[in-house]
């Protein structure tokens, strides 16, 4: 299975992620951004004029409320046990799902140069499918910033869960396609891409 991706722009909030293609306004190419038809160079934000790592100032932000979205994918040929049979005590997709949102409160204490945060929501959902194990989660908060990091963590750390319970049935089982498939609110507003996946 290969994943292709294309970030949008959006004008408004579409319900999902298969309206996004009829909301852009504009478009990313790498670390360049078109704006009226003119290539914009991007700067990192935690980087200073001088060169060196900062914490990006939020302070004079707009408080809003601001949710991201992030996936991820555990391939792996492991027969995992399904919550609530006999082997319950090995209930791995439970224990990635907590893992998750355990890690997404603890973004900051990870990543040193993210913000605390008070998070008013973290949804984290761990399924098996037909290549091992689907990851999604959601987070929101109602801040300065976005929650994109904390969303993307706490995919990344369900996923690690995940390894972790199968490394004995599985050593190959590995992580790909970990990916923010949307973001809102804030100063530059909403953002997502299409997932379009093919053999």
């Amino acid at each position: 299975m290969h994943r292709s991706y294309r970030k949008v722009h959006f004008s408004s909030h579409p319900s999902n992620i298969s309206n996004y293609g009829s909301c852009i306004m504009s478009c990313e190419i790498g670390s360049k951004r078109i704006e009226g038809g003119v290539m914009v160079k991007k700067q990192l934000s935690h980087v200073d004029s001088s060169g060196k790592l900062r914490m990006v100032d939020v302070s004079r932000k707009q408080t809003s409320r601001r949710s991201a979205q992030a996936s991820c994918t555990v391939f792996t040929d492991a027969d995992i046990p399904a919550p609530g049979t006999a082997t319950h005590a090995l209930d791995v997709l439970h224990a990635a799902r907590i893992a998750g949102i355990q890690a997404a409160k603890q973004t900051a204490n990870l990543i040193p140069l993210c913000h605390p945060l008070s998070l008013d929501d973290i949804q984290v959902d761990v399924t098996k499918n037909a290549q091992g194990v689907s990851i999604q989660s959601t987070v929101v908060t109602v801040h300065h910033t976005g929650v994109e990091m904390e969303a993307l963590t706490a995919c990344a750390v369900a996923a690690l869960s995940v390894v972790s319970s199968l490394l004995d049935l599985d050593p190959t089982a590995h992580i790909e396609d970990l990916v923010l498939l949307r973001k809102t609110g804030g100063k530059s507003g909403d953002w997502g891409r299409l997932v379009n996946d093919s053999v």
